[in-house]
């Protein structure tokens, strides 16, 4: 549950909604790629530039969103189109 002004996308409204989002481990559905990924990194083999993040494994994404709706400080409804988890899997 948090306020919709917390979350960054510039409504204000004193509302709180439901934000589900995806967590979890993907290590078990690591695919070739991954695996050589995580041992050419692991060697030194090959570097992100400063600004890049690599990931040697599938991350859980969402796959499937909900739209959210609420009532804004001059009483409009808003509806926030893909804003929340409603399915999850390993992407990548």
């Amino acid at each position: 549950m948090v306020k919709v002004r917390d979350l960054g996308l510039g409504f204000n409204s004193d509302e709180i909604v439901l934000f589900k989002y995806c967590s979890g481990s993907c290590h078990r559905a690591r695919s070739n790629y991954d695996l050589t990924l995580g041992a050419l990194l692991r060697q030194q083999l090959i570097a992100p530039g400063p600004q890049e993040r690599v990931l040697s494994h599938p991350c859980c994404r969402p796959t499937r969103y909900e739209a959210v709706s609420f009532m804004d400080v001059q009483n409009t409804w808003q509806t926030v189109e893909k804003l929340s988890a409603a399915e999850c899997s390993c992407i990548g």
